[in-house]
């Protein structure tokens, strides 16, 4: 995500801090200064919601172990103002190790409620009024909140962990697609719920609304290509009139190729086998830096990918997005026989969802 700064590295994870994030912080400050009038306010409630994306970092890092677990790595935690967000890449396909790990999160955030609590009924500092956030001491107060997100996240609604809970739960008696759709229904019917409430009560609801409407779409949307590529192989989708390059090509021919066509990435070529990627952002750089009449050898990707015209393409799609790749070529017996990108695969699902949509209709009408 752009805009963002390494802070720490935990557990082989690397934490970024998105720089909106900042202005959650000086919000906080203003807020405490208006109220208290004094610098120890200011600090007061800075140190407070410091302390608590402390405790949102380590329910993040719950997912991301458990997620290791069962093989499946987390490339980074990002911290927003709305909360933290484990980029892991991929969630499991088996319904019970996708509750495990949902249910990792608010495990700790409870976990940390309950030492708070255990702490401050051994120093005989847990004062009566549990809800009250303005009076209550600091750690009885972070106590409180760590409740108070532990249920939150629990809510059936994406992207929440609750909302993955009722998918994993809903796959062990129905396929991952259809659960998945359900449960996205199911968090954009809450999402309209905590809207009209936040119209009535609370405009910052509103804001909340909005993110978990946006996020059950997402995951609803993201199924769906899934499922439209389920037993579907590389070779149905796989460019194969392309034109390709040779490290010794000047940048000059890369425009040539690429005003000439449509294609925008293009495999670099040693004796017919692929030794590299010219992205267009890559082009552009090099033209910018050196211009046009150096060669394509010193600007592409070297770092390059590929699959069997026979392999899923869903797992292909999963290598797109995650990798830092944008172009893998496709073999046959060792053999070129074809490129594939994203644009590749968003054409068959455009196809694929036309078809459907008209065989649906006839249908219909027969």
């Amino acid at each position: 995500m752009k805009w963002s700064w390494k802070i720490i590295r935990l557990a082989g994870i690397d934490v970024y801090v998105h720089a909106t994030f900042f202005i959650l912080i000086a919000w906080i400050g203003l807020s405490f200064w208006v109220v208290g009038g004094n610098p120890a306010a200011v600090f007061t409630g800075v140190s407070f919601i410091l302390a608590l994306f402390a405790c949102v970092v380590l329910h993040e890092l719950g997912h991301a172990l458990t997620a290791r677990r069962y093989g499946i790595s987390t490339r980074k935690i990002i911290l927003l103002p709305i909360g933290g967000v484990a980029d892991m890449e991929r969630m499991p396909d088996d319904p019970k190790q996708e509750i495990a790990v949902a249910l990792a999160g608010p495990t700790v955030n409870l976990v940390i409620a309950f030492v708070l609590w255990l702490w401050l009924s051994v120093t005989n500092s847990l004062q009566p009024g549990l809800l009250d956030l303005v009076e209550a001491p600091f750690l009885q107060k972070l106590m409180v909140v760590n409740i108070i997100l532990a249920v939150f996240n629990l809510l059936p609604a994406f992207p929440m962990d609750g909302g993955r809970v009722l998918r994993a739960v809903l796959s062990l008696h129905m396929n991952h697609n259809r659960a998945t759709q359900m449960a996205a229904k199911v968090g954009q019917g809450f999402a309209l719920w905590l809207g009209l409430i936040g119209l009535l009560y609370n405009p910052f609801l509103l804001f909340i609304a909005l993110f978990v409407w946006i996020g059950a779409a997402a995951e609803a949307g993201t199924e769906q290509i899934k499922s439209s590529l389920h037993d579907t192989a590389v070779g149905r989708a796989m460019l194969t009139d392309f034109q390709v390059l040779s490290p010794g090509d000047t940048l000059s021919h890369a425009i040539e190729l690429t005003l000439a066509g449509s294609q925008k990435d293009f495999p670099v070529l040693v004796n017919k086998a692929m030794v590299g990627v010219l992205t267009q952002d890559d082009m552009l750089k090099g033209l910018q830096a050196q211009g046009e009449q150096y060669h394509v050898g010193a600007w592409m990707q070297k770092e390059i990918q590929s699959a069997d015209i026979n392999e899923p393409l869903e797992k292909v799609l999963e290598r797109l997005q995650t990798g830092h790749c944008p172009l893998i070529s496709v073999t046959e017996d060792d053999q070129l026989v074809g490129i594939i990108n994203l644009d590749n695969i968003m054409e068959l699902i455009k196809i694929q969802t036309a078809i459907h949509e008209q065989d649906g209709q006839t249908k219909f009408e027969a």
